[in-house]
């Protein structure tokens, strides 16, 4: 594993992304970074992290006849691989808020950007962006419902510990995208998911409120919830959110 370690950086993704253009880089070649002054996450927000005191990383997985239609599998081999090393080390329900959100009960304690290098009809790179709240004891109340590792067990976590345990988790369930078991993942993923078959409130792209559960999720990734008069909608990412806690 080519561990690169930066002090401060904009962004732990455009780093790699750059790296990559120029130079044949190893699959899990890893960029981490003491402090995030760019750090993004899903739909162009920003991650917010203390300096030193949290795990953001990228790293870059080279992928053979991996069909761009079916890249939200590797959302779900990400997602599930941070949620195995955390539930080695920390005793809280955790789950897999779609698309690809990590939470500790109600709030988020990891976030995952995923940026594809394609090449015809194929996603020939894959740049895995992951910031995990570790060691932060406060956040700004500004950013809604977030935790961290610290706060939930009272205890302090090696980083680069948390990292190649990570790092090495993607390994093994990426095995699922190249033997091609897509239904065994999804299920996995699917039973990770929070809220799954459990009547939620749902907001839309024109602040509609709805109730409505999730039932499925679609290869592409789009949600799909069944409504109170059974009827069943599929959404983009975009295009829905959960409704917010008060």
């Amino acid at each position: 594993m080519i561990i690169i370690k930066l002090n401060a950086i904009d962004s732990t993704n455009s780093y790699l992304k750059k790296q990559a253009e120029n130079t044949a880089l190893e699959s899990y070649t890893v960029v981490v970074a003491e402090h995030q002054y760019s750090g993004r996450g899903q739909m162009g927000t920003s991650w917010v992290s203390e300096s030193g005191k949290n795990l953001t990383f990228s790293t870059l997985i080279n992928l053979k006849n991996f069909k761009i239609e079916d890249q939200f599998y590797l959302s779900m081999v990400v997602s599930l691989s941070v949620l195995q090393v955390l539930n080695k080390r920390i005793n809280i329900q955790l789950t897999v808020k779609w698309p690809n959100d990590i939470l500790a009960e109600k709030d988020k304690v990891a976030g995952i950007l995923i940026e594809n290098v394609l090449s015809g009809k194929f996603i020939k790179q894959s740049v895995i962006g992951i910031g995990l709240n570790v060691n932060q004891k406060e956040f700004p109340k500004d950013i809604g419902n977030v935790t961290s590792l610290k706060n939930i067990s009272k205890m302090s976590f090696d980083k680069d510990e948390l990292m190649r345990d990570i790092v090495t988790t993607i390994k093994k369930y990426i095995n699922y995208i190249e033997d091609a078991k897509f239904e065994e993942l999804k299920k996995l993923y699917i039973a990770s998911l929070y809220k799954f078959n459990k009547p939620t409130m749902f907001e839309d792209v024109s602040g509609s409120v709805f109730l409505g559960k999730i039932v499925d999720v679609f290869e592409d990734g789009r949600l799909v919830i069944e409504l109170e008069n059974e009827t069943t909608c599929k959404f983009n990412l975009k295009e829905i959110k959960f409704a917010s806690r008060k």
